[in-house]
């Protein structure tokens, strides 16, 4: 990696060895900052507080090696990344105002990807792991993460049971606890729907009625109306002498016609004239059936206002107009099928319910097997590394149970309570030496015995983990002499089949290492290109005196660290 201007660090190169590499360097000279520097190429949270004070970006670069076979290169490629033959270039760029920029393989990506493909490249496991290991809840998901498909088959068919139990009881209990508003509801809808039947509206029948209200309105104006345009256009009965229009068009057709021979430009108005001549017969003839057939009677009036009041009674309640009033009863009746059909509902519902809770017993019984059987192996597995830890009386133990509750599901042939991840309370418990009773590991151990459990437990967890880097930020905390070398020699075991990177304050530890990387300040505070060196030779004897006795030159620490070295070069 490269790192440039991210907290104390100026511009520094990091080289990690393909086994076991030990960071160390006095507290603050920037340690930390290597495994924040890994973090943020793995897609971690971006903080401008890491900006290096005057600098305006913060810059890591990294060159991953990927494993074969893998999913990482497939799903880079996808991204638009280019690898070179093998070796994926990684960088992030944070801006002292907070923006932060990925690029994979030369081309620019959403950070997330960089967190999608962190979980197959690097396992992080440092105290802050540890602390949350000590609570009943993660030590479950460790269990089951450590168990595998034995309990992640079943733990997806429980949730997926278990979801659409929650949804089916939260279904009957709106529909019991909304009951009597339901049944409101229901009695307004066929309140509403007897009416509308009563009346049987048609559609369109209120513009239908409107109109003709407006004419028996005014019947004697439209009748009278009607004879006097009769009149003028065909003449009036009692008086012949009087002159019509349809006499005076015939008289003007008589005349062109007389003449049309002698001129095609008149002959074409004496056509006109004779059309105009048939039009007005015509409209005579309409205005005298018009006049006949207008019903004027009042008793027919008197019946359109009432029916149309009728339908405004509708109206007023229901809709706008006629077709919203039907479309409303339309809708209304659907809904009152829905609503008088809650019985049928419940007793669907809750015989639903009562088969998924019996298929939540069987799940959630095959989840207590599956995580008791993978409990008893995770155990020995974690007795055996603090065997290998200097603690070789200890052993540790998981406490699987279940809380009774008469609304639960059955386990065990007891009604227990449940959850969305089964029925199981899952806890570690360690018991420190023969005799112990055992107890939460918070509680049963000291905090250099809680160190080296935790340490084994992530070591059993790096043997499960398909990832071929682990880092490891001062899990060592806590510890010393014998322990500590126990610790190196472990740590350098697991490199034998894994990239292991291990921020350490124990010479212990260090020694143990393929290769040691001090982390030193310059005299103005900040790590600059240099200040990660790769310490071979002498210059490692030194840095281990220091660390063992705070001298780098004591004859006692040098052979104290030279005999470190030998011992851990005898066990390579």
């Amino acid at each position: 990696m490269r790192i440039r201007s991210l907290g104390v660090i100026d511009d520094a190169v990091v080289e990690l060895s393909p086994g076991f590499t030990a960071v160390t360097g006095e507290t603050g000279a920037g340690k930390t900052m290597v495994v924040t520097s890994l973090g943020l190429l793995l897609g971690g949270r971006a903080d401008p507080a890491l900006v290096r004070i005057g600098a305006g970006s913060a810059v890591v670069e990294g060159r991953i090696t990927l494993p074969e076979g893998g999913n990482v290169a497939a799903r880079a490629e996808e991204a638009g990344a280019e690898l070179d033959d093998g070796v994926l270039l990684v960088s992030r760029t944070i801006s002292a105002e907070g923006r932060s920029r990925a690029h994979l393989g030369g081309r620019s990506v959403p950070v997330g990807l960089l967190s999608e493909l962190a979980d197959e490249l690097v396992a992080v496991h440092g105290q802050t792991d540890q602390q949350g290991l000590l609570k009943p809840a993660r030590q479950r998901g460790a269990l089951d993460r450590y168990a595998g498909e034995a309990v992640a088959v079943p733990l997806a068919a429980y949730g997926e049971a278990y979801r659409r139990l929650r949804a089916v009881v939260a279904e009957l209990e709106e529909i019991t606890t909304r009951a009597r508003e339901r049944a409101q509801e229901a009695d307004l809808l066929r309140f509403g729907l007897g009416e509308i039947e009563a009346v049987e509206p048609r559609a369109g029948e209120d513009v239908e009625l409107a109109a003709e209200a407006e004419r028996l309105g005014h019947a004697e104006a439209l009748a009278s109306a009607a004879a006097l345009a009769h009149g003028a256009l065909a003449g009036q009965p009692e008086d012949p002498e009087a002159v019509d229009a349809t006499t005076l068009v015939a008289g003007a057709g008589r005349a062109l016609e007389a003449v049309r021979l002698h001129d095609p430009a008149l002959a074409a108005l004496a056509d006109r004239m004779g059309e105009i001549s048939i039009l007005l017969a015509d409209v005579a003839g309409e205005l005298a059936g018009y006049a006949d057939n207008l019903d004027a009677d009042p008793r027919r009036l008197a019946a359109v206002e009432e029916r149309r009041a009728a339908l405004t009674q509708l109206t007023r309640k229901y809709g706008e107009d006629v077709s919203a009033v039907l479309a409303w009863a339309q809708e209304s009746a659907a809904r009152l099928t829905e609503l008088e059909g809650d019985d049928d509902r419940i007793g669907a519902l809750t015989a639903e319910r009562d088969a998924l809770r019996a298929e939540l017993s069987v799940l959630a019984q095959a989840l207590t097997d599956a995580r008791t059987e993978a409990a008893a192996r995770f155990a020995d597995a974690v007795t055996a590394e603090l065997a290998s830890l200097a603690m070789p009386h200890a052993r540790v133990c998981f406490d699987i149970r279940q809380t009774e509750d008469p609304e639960g599901v059955e386990v065990g042939g007891r009604r227990v309570a449940y959850s969305p991840s089964g029925a199981d309370e899952v806890e570690l418990l360690l018991a420190p030496h023969p005799g112990a009773p055992p107890r939460p590991i918070a509680k049963g151990a000291s905090g250099g015995e809680l160190s080296r459990v935790m340490l084994a437990v992530e070591v059993v967890f790096a043997g499960t983990d398909p990832v071929p880097t682990y880092l490891f930020d001062e899990v060592d905390a806590g510890v010393g002499g014998k322990a500590a070398v126990e610790i190196g020699r472990r740590l350098a075991k697991l490199a034998k089949s894994a990239q292991v990177v291990v921020v350490t304050h124990l010479p212990q530890v260090a020694a143990f290492a393929d290769r040691q990387l001090l982390v030193e300040k310059t005299n103005d505070g900040s790590v600059t290109r240099s200040g990660v060196i790769v310490l071979e030779g002498e210059d490692r004897v030194r840095e281990l005196s220091r660390m063992l006795a705070g001298q780098e030159d004591s004859e006692t620490a040098r052979a104290h660290a030279e005999e470190l070295l030998a011992t851990a070069r005898a066990d390579g």
